[in-house]
């Protein structure tokens, strides 16, 4: 989790106490445009839970290991993985034919 505060006078402030103070107010529904743009859209869990919406569910992708929401029988984060994975499948096919 990022532990930083944005002040538009000064950008970016990293906190000394540990924890981010925008997490404590999720009912006041006030948040800094450094949490809403730089926190939140890397944790999804998070956004949802303090927008109110359905906690989405997360697939990890096969090769890289990173959580992403499938469209429906997506199994890769990114086309640059599902290339990897191609990459991969083709190799063991040729394998297994020359031998």
């Amino acid at each position: 989790m990022l532990r930083a505060n944005y002040d538009s006078e000064y950008g970016c402030l990293p906190l000394d106490y540990g924890g981010c103070y925008m997490l404590d107010k999720c009912c006041t529904g006030a948040y800094c445009k450094y949490f809403q743009k730089a926190v939140l859209p890397f944790d999804l869990v998070l956004e949802a839970t303090l927008t109110g919406q359905k906690v989405p569910e997360l697939d990890n992708c096969v090769i890289c290991g990173k959580l992403f929401i499938p469209v429906g029988k997506q199994a890769y984060c990114s086309s640059a993985c599902a290339d990897t994975a191609r990459r991969k499948r083709q190799r063991e096919y040729m394998r297994k034919k020359r031998s």
